[in-house]
C-alpha cells in the first residue's frame, strides 16, 4: 500500500475501525492471556499445534508458510512443544536438510482438548444472542474471513519456466480440458511462447497464498501492437477472493505504464465467469483478432497510457 493509499483510509475512519475490530477479537478470544482457552501454554504455541493437526507429518516450511511466521519464531514455538513431549522434529528421509514435524499422542491429547475448549468459546460468543443475531454474526464472519484472505494474496512476477509458473499453466490446461465441449490440447493452441512473457517483450504474474500458488495470467507486448493478456487462471480454492478481478487490474497497469493504448484477449464460451469479468471491466467485444481455435469471444479494452 502506498503513503497515499494510507493517507486515504486513515482519513475516511478505515483504519481506526479495524484497530478496533482488532482490540475486540483478541480480549474476547483471549489470546492477550499467557494461558490460551485455560490451557498450559500461551496462544502461539496453542495455534501452532493446532495447525500441525493430526493428519501425519508435515513439513516445517509448509506450517510455517501457512501461518505467515518467520523461521526464528517457528523454531522458538516448535522446541517448547518439541520439550514438553506434544511434537517430534525429525529430518526429511529423503533430504536431511529438510524438517518435518507430527504429533506425538500426548500432543493428539491436547489437541482434542484445545478443539473442545475452542468449541466451548465459539458458543459463548453466540449464546448471547438471538437466532438473527447469530446469523447475521455467522455472516458477517464468514465475509471477513474471506476478505482477510483476499488481503494476505501475494502477486509477483516470475519466469513463465519457474516452478510455481509451469504448475498454474499445467493445471490450467486440466481445467479446460475438463470443462471444454472438444477438450483442450495445448499443442493445438496459440500458447504464448515463453519468451513472449519474459521482459522485455512481456511478464508473467502468479499470485501466491500461504506460500501455495493459486492463479496466474501472461501479459505481452509487441512492439508495435496492442498488449494481450493471456492465460488468466484461479485456482478454485481461491475463487470467490476477487483474484481473478486483481491480476486482470494488474495487467492493465502495467501494460499502460509500458505504453499501450489497447489491450485485448479471446476466451472460449465455455469460461462464462470470465466472459462476465472481461465486460463488467470495460472490455467490448470485437471481431476476431487472431486464429485461436479454442476462441469464441474475443474483447479489447482502451488504456491511458502512463507517462515514465
Amino acid at each position: 500500500m502506498t503513503d497515499e493509499q494510507v493517507k486515504q483510509v486513515q482519513q475516511n475512519g478505515q483504519v481506526e475501525q479495524v484497530r478496533r475490530f482488532n482490540r475486540t477479537v483478541a480480549e474476547r478470544v483471549g489470546v492477550l492471556h499467557d494461558h490460551y482457552l485455560g490451557g498450559a501454554r500461551p496462544y502461539g504455541q496453542a495455534r501452532l499445534l493446532w495447525q500441525i493437526g493430526d493428519e501425519g507429518t508435515h513439513d516445517v516450511r509448509d506450517v510455517r508458510a501457512r501461518l505467515g511466521l518467520d523461521s526464528g519464531y517457528v523454531s522458538r514455538l516448535l522446541r517448547a512443544l518439541e520439550r514438553d513431549g506434544l511434537v517430534a522434529v525429525e529430518p526429511h528421509p529423503g533430504d536431511r536438510r529438510v524438517r518435518t514435524v507430527r504429533l506425538t499422542e500426548a500432543g493428539r491429547e491436547e489437541r482434542a482438548l484445545l478443539d473442545d475448549r475452542s468449541d466451548a468459546l465459539a458458543a459463548s460468543l453466540l449464546a448471547p444472542l438471538d437466532a438473527r443475531q447469530r446469523d447475521r454474526l455467522t455472516s458477517a464472519m464468514a465475509e471477513v474471513e474471506r476478505l482477510l484472505t483476499a488481503s494476505v494474496v501475494s502477486v509477483e512476477v516470475l519466469d513463465p519456466d519457474h516452478p510455481d509458473a509451469v504448475y498454474c499453466l499445467r493445471s490450467y490446461a486440466a481445467e479446460l480440458q475438463e470443462i471444454f465441449d472438444s477438450g483442450f490440447d495445448p499443442a493445438h493452441s496459440r500458447l504464448p511462447d515463453p519468451g513472449e512473457l519474459r521482459a522485455p517483450r512481456g511478464l508473467f504474474l502468479v499470485a501466491h497464498l500461504h506460500g501455495e500458488p493459486v492463479g496466474c495470467a501472461g501479459l505481452k507486448l509487441p512492439a508495435g501492437a496492442p498488449a494481450e493478456i493471456k492465460r488468466l487462471w484461479v485456482c478454485p480454492g481461491a475463487r470467490g477472493l476477487g483474484l481473478a478481478r486483481r491480476l486482470l487490474s494488474e495487467l492493465e497497469e502495467r501494460a499502460a505504464r509500458h505504453g499501450s493504448e489497447l489491450v485485448r484477449l479471446d476466451t472460449n464460451k465455455a469460461l462464462k465467469a470470465a466472459t462476465r469479468l472481461y465486460r463488467s471491466s470495460g472490455y467490448t467485444e470485437v471481431p476476431a483478432f487472431n486464429d485461436e481455435p479454442y476462441a469464441h469471444h474475443w474483447f479489447e479494452k482502451r488504456l491511458t497510457p502512463v507517462s515514465r
